[in-house]
């Protein structure tokens, strides 16, 4: 309980209602987040704090950033989560999901989550999708797929408190963010070295990035990778 109160930071992008703003913060409480994040949202009228009920503290204690890149600055995270209600197919690759239970179910994480939910009307755009280690959407019916940000965050979010209990498990650590920025340097060393065309990289780069963060690879496992790619590299130089 305290690592969902202390460590992951519910994130709202460019909020248009002041009344979703509300709706989230008590969705967050039910399932015990205590950290909200807006960026640059619209004025945080009366009906923000009616509608959070019992949750308005978390909304008179939201932090606010103009910008993304702001918040990322100051409370860098190890881990990124982003929302999306239109997944894309295999051929969009920041846009490959997962569904929210396979996003929890194997999760091992110790430092700072953030979860990415974005515009109401447009959700979040593709520089934010970037930045993301992973994506996450809820499956919906096709008559009517997309979700109000409250509903689709007590998803997420309840997925996340039954599954409280994977969380700190004593020996398995999740690889940290400065780990595996190393291991996708590593490989981005030897994806650089092939003759092909840089779009063709840059797929390759990016596929890698995909898998490393659905794997949820331990801080040992990354190691490891790190210690294998730079012998590869090492090969390929000679």
């Amino acid at each position: 309980m305290d690592f969902l109160k202390e460590n992951i930071y519910i994130v709202f992008i460019e909020a248009e209602t002041a009344g979703n703003i509300g709706f989230l913060a008590r969705a967050m409480k039910n399932f015990g987040l205590h950290k909200l994040v807006l960026i640059n949202p619209c004025e945080l009228k009366e009906e923000s704090y009616f509608q959070a009920m019992h949750a308005k503290e978390l909304v008179y204690n939201a932090k606010i950033y103009p910008t993304l890149n702001k918040f990322l600055k100051t409370e860098p995270m190890d881990f990124i989560i982003g929302t999306s209600g239109v997944p894309g197919g295999s051929y969009n690759l920041a846009r490959i999901p997962l569904k929210p239970e396979q996003l929890t179910n194997n999760m091992r994480i110790n430092g700072k989550i953030c979860i990415l939910f974005g515009r109401e009307g447009n959700g979040l755009n593709n520089n934010e999708i970037d930045k993301c280690d992973v994506l996450v959407s809820i499956p919906t019916d096709d008559e009517y797929p997309i979700m109000n940000i409250s509903h689709a965050g007590a998803v997420i979010f309840y997925e996340l408190f039954k599954n409280k209990h994977e969380f700190n498990v004593p020996g398995i650590e999740e690889a940290s963010l400065i780990e595996k920025e190393y291991v996708t340097k590593e490989m981005e060393k030897m994806i650089n070295k092939l003759t092909i065309p840089q779009h063709k990289k840059n797929n390759g780069i990016k596929t890698f990035k995909n898998i490393l963060g659905r794997a949820f690879v331990t801080g040992r496992e990354a190691h490891t990778l790190i210690g294998v790619f730079r012998r590869m590299n090492e090969l390929i130089k000679k």
